[in-house]
């Protein structure tokens, strides 16, 4: 007989609540009653309050359980699990889970699926084959066809990617750069580590690609130190790429050279703005430079360098296997393909939804959400990280695309979405928005170095001053907003004038004791 495969999540989230132990029990379980069994660390899912999801390969499919503890393993055992018997915790199939059929997975198509770090497996399932596409294409080809699919940079400014890598193409200079921007820092962000640790050689090959495309020979990953699970599942995927032939001089026998690699970063927020990054990448202080020069133009090291982030370099190997027109055809407006969003905060099932540009906060709050986690109202939401503005209920029907977000005033970044409820305090976010600013503001302009200080003082100062701190909160903003240098300062004003505008009683309640 042979052995039973049975996928414990290695990924972090899945450990940080047991999974490790899961996975020994399993093996432990077995030897005692003389089962073979395979043990996969897949990645996870995406369903995190299932965590740990552990999926067994019985003949007739997948089956899930979840929430598995290790004191769980025996009593799965004696109920049959790896013939897929039932037990008060079995799921059956996970893809036709209600928070999972309706997806519309490309970037994590596999995650949760396959071996992370296995070449065979990854190719078994779709793997490689945008880079035997652009082996065969020639350079200005591979990015004309990530212009016509309509990709966007997924961090933040939502740049169209083919008009960067075509700056970069046409830039003539004797050695070109691909860096990974995986510096994921953002509150509520998770979906660059989850892929990074579920599905390491999809982002390698998106790389390899881009390399391809704009004549560039060395990538380099910026990762941060936060991700140490990243970390070894990167390296590891890294070292087996160049072991099957998809990295190195001869990619693939093609005579085309990729060389790759992870660089740490020690996790400074400022360190996701792409100058501050290619700093850090050459030994500085992570510290904004000025533009121009576009990297794209004068980046690491003075040369052509691309810079894109996890989730936008892990939409491309399916845009070459599958052509342009397939992921150009998920979407709507000028925002195309798909995005991976992160439901977190006070929300009831918190977890990763792909879905394609143009469905609405409302539905990812409530069908996939399940409302709040302590069953009061949803009051606000913030969209985008630290740096988006809070949105009202009054706004949970705008689509989930670039243009609609920005015309209220928000901004869709990488997708992050944090739940508050009724309980929260807005004065207390907008403060929050300034602190974060004060704390992590690399220091080089004015308008962000000091101006997020004196934002907190005058936040503090609404209790006793009353109309008179609106005033000046709002003149400040607007010398951040116009003065930054990046868009740490530039976009700190967005929470907090959000927070104004769309609950003022929470800063009128404070004013009370002054008009008192």
């Amino acid at each position: 007989m042979s052995a039973v495969t049975v996928y414990v999540p290695g990924d972090a989230a899945a450990v940080s609540v047991g999974a490790d132990a899961v996975a020994a029990a399993v093996v432990r379980e077995a030897d005692a009653r003389g089962v073979e069994v395979r043990v996969v660390r897949n990645g996870s899912r995406g369903l995190l309050w299932l965590e740990p999801l552990v999926e067994v390969a019985t003949p007739s499919g997948r089956i899930a359980y979840a929430p598995v503890a290790a004191e769980d393993v025996v009593a799965l055992f004696d109920a049959g699990w790896l013939e897929g018997g039932e037990h008060a915790l079995r799921l059956g199939d996970i893809t036709q889970h209600a928070y999972f059929k309706d997806q519309q997975r490309v970037s994590f198509a596999r995650v949760g699926v396959i071996d992370p770090l296995d070449v065979e497996d990854y190719a078994a399932h779709g793997g490689w084959r945008g880079l035997q596409q652009a082996l065969a294409m020639a350079p200005h080809q591979i990015v004309q066809a990530v212009t016509d699919a309509g990709l966007r940079g997924r961090g933040g400014a939502a740049f169209p990617t083919g008009i960067k890598w075509k700056t970069v193409h046409d830039t003539t200079a004797p050695q070109k750069y691909i860096v990974c921007n995986a510096d994921e820092g953002d509150s509520g962000t998770f979906s660059d580590r989850m892929l990074m640790e579920g599905d390491p050689l999809c982002l390698v090959e998106g790389m390899a690609i881009a390399g391809l495309a704009v004549g560039a020979t060395q990538g380099y990953i910026y990762l941060r130190s936060e991700y140490p699970h990243a970390w070894r599942a990167l390296n590891a995927a890294i070292a087996n790429a160049y072991a099957g032939g998809w990295l190195g001089a001869d990619i693939a026998g093609s005579g085309k050279r990729f060389d790759l690699e992870v660089r740490l970063g020690a996790g400074a927020y400022i360190c996701g703005e792409e100058t501050a990054l290619l700093e850090s990448l050459e030994g500085r202080r992570g510290m904004v430079r000025f533009k121009p020069p576009l990297p794209a133009i004068q980046g690491l090291f003075g040369k052509p360098t691309v810079i894109n982030n996890v989730i936008t370099f892990s939409a491309v190997p399916a845009i070459l296997a599958d052509g342009a027109q397939a992921y150009q055809a998920h979407g709507t407006g000028r925002s195309r393909g798909t995005l991976p969003l992160q439901l977190t905060g006070n929300i009831a099932r918190g977890g990763l939804v792909e879905l394609p540009f143009g469905s609405t906060l409302r539905t990812l709050l409530y069908d996939y959400g399940g409302g709040s986690a302590s069953g009061r109202p949803i009051r606000a939401v913030q969209v985008g990280g630290p740096l988006g503005a809070y949105l009202p209920e009054s706004l949970f029907d705008t689509p989930l695309d670039y243009e609609a977000f920005a015309r209220v005033g928000g901004m869709i970044g990488h997708g992050g979405i944090v739940v508050f409820d009724d309980s929260v305090d807005m004065l207390q976010q907008a403060r929050y928005a300034m602190e974060f600013c004060a704390v992590e503001s690399c220091g080089k302009c004015t308008p962000c170095r000091i101006g997020s200080t004196r934002g907190v003082e005058v936040i503090d100062r609404f209790a006793t001053h009353g109309a008179v701190q609106e005033a000046l909160l709002r003149d400040l903003c607007d010398t951040m907003l116009h003065g930054s240098l990046c868009a740490l300062g530039g976009m700190t004003p967005f929470p907090v004038l959000s927070a104004l505008d769309h609950f003022p009683e929470d800063f009128d309640r404070v004013r009370q004791p002054s008009a008192a």
